[in-house]
């Protein structure tokens, strides 16, 4: 361990081996994280679904989970999921929309 905590780059780097497995996208590319922190080893995610009743939630964020927790340097992740504001396409990255094909 270097000291010192991941920085928000590597939080969403590794939050892009979670793929929504309805849209095929990861959920960074798709605009659901709103942000990643992470303080003395303890990362907070925020982020949405794409739609309230969403079948995958439950997967999704304990992929979430698993995957930070496994980051050197981590001790505890929490994840606050949020619906304000609401998802929207708008949300997705470049690389999203082409994975995607929304335009």
């Amino acid at each position: 361990m270097t000291g010192s905590d991941p920085n928000e780059q590597t939080l969403l780097s590794a939050l892009r081996q979670i793929i929504d497995p309805e849209i095929g996208c990861n959920i960074v590319d798709l605009g659901l994280v709103y942000s990643a922190t992470v303080k003395a080893g303890k990362v907070r995610v925020t982020m949405t679904l794409t739609t309230p009743g969403c079948p995958m939630h439950e997967s999704i964020l304990r992929g979430v989970k698993d995957t930070l927790t496994h980051l050197e340097g981590i001790t505890a992740v929490e994840v606050d999921l949020v619906w304000d504001p609401p998802w929207n396409p708008s949300r997705m990255t470049d690389l999203g929309r082409r994975m995607t094909g929304v335009q």
